[in-house]
């Protein structure tokens, strides 16, 4: 993805495919999302991982404007913090993290309940919930894949925020349960071997690699430049 301008304030950055629906970014994320659907020819893919090297490197900003960008093309869609250790969702969407994934995992609320409806048409999220002591255990649960079941029941489109990869076991632990998986990468920043390592990782999991989105590439057009300020993950 090319990087955005710096006049835009931080939720139009996170948001962009909302707020700037005509944006030369936002036709990226419509590219991306294209790419996704053509992929699911022979092998529909519903459920997709969003993860990333590193820290820094974008994926939070694109999961989010992924699914909106689904959405605005009349799916139903859900994104889901899946981030159980430093979660962002709700503050992209300016909500409660008060109840969400690890209470449904605990059986503390129902998943219905958890679930909050957004300002986008088609778009809901289930935010990360309370951080709790054991993440990787509760992602790696039965209960962790009741919810996916259920989810996959009730939208058309899954879409999974998670930690980086070369951090926690957690990626890779929901990409194995989950239809593809998409690399976010940093330009200038994520290094080749973290890369290569991440694939591997991926594919080792036994996961459907779909894509990898390069965040933080300078687009010229004509005398314009796009400049992308990647999201706090």
């Amino acid at each position: 993805m090319p990087q955005k301008q710096r006049n835009l304030d931080k939720k139009e950055i996170s948001l962009v495919a909302y707020y700037k629906p005509q944006s030369y970014i936002t036709e990226q994320y419509r590219l991306l999302k294209n790419n996704i659907q053509f992929s699911s020819v022979d092998e529909e893919i519903k459920s997709i991982v969003i993860t990333s090297p590193e820290p820094g490197d974008g994926k939070t900003t694109t999961s989010a404007n992924l699914a909106i960008v689904l959405a605005q093309q009349g799916k139903k869609v859900i994104l889901v913090d899946a981030d159980l250790r430093k979660p962002s969702i709700h503050y992209c969407f300016n909500s409660s993290n008060l109840h969400g994934l690890t209470n449904v995992l605990t059986k503390e609320i129902s998943l219905q309940s958890a679930i909050l409806k957004t300002h986008i048409h088609h778009l809901e999220i289930l935010t990360s919930g309370p951080i709790p002591p054991n993440p990787s255990e509760l992602l790696e649960s039965k209960a962790m894949e009741m919810i996916l079941f259920q989810l996959q029941e009730s939208y058309d489109f899954v879409v999974i925020d998670t930690p980086p990869i070369l951090a926690v076991s957690d990626s890779q632990i929901l990409a194995n349960k989950c239809d593809g998986v998409i690399l976010v990468v940093s330009s200038g920043k994520t290094r080749k071997d973290a890369a290569w390592k991440s694939k591997n990782i991926l594919l080792r999991a036994n996961s459907r690699l779909i894509g990898v989105v390069m965040n933080g590439m300078v687009q010229e057009r004509g005398e314009d430049y796009y400049q992308y300020g990647p999201s706090s993950k």
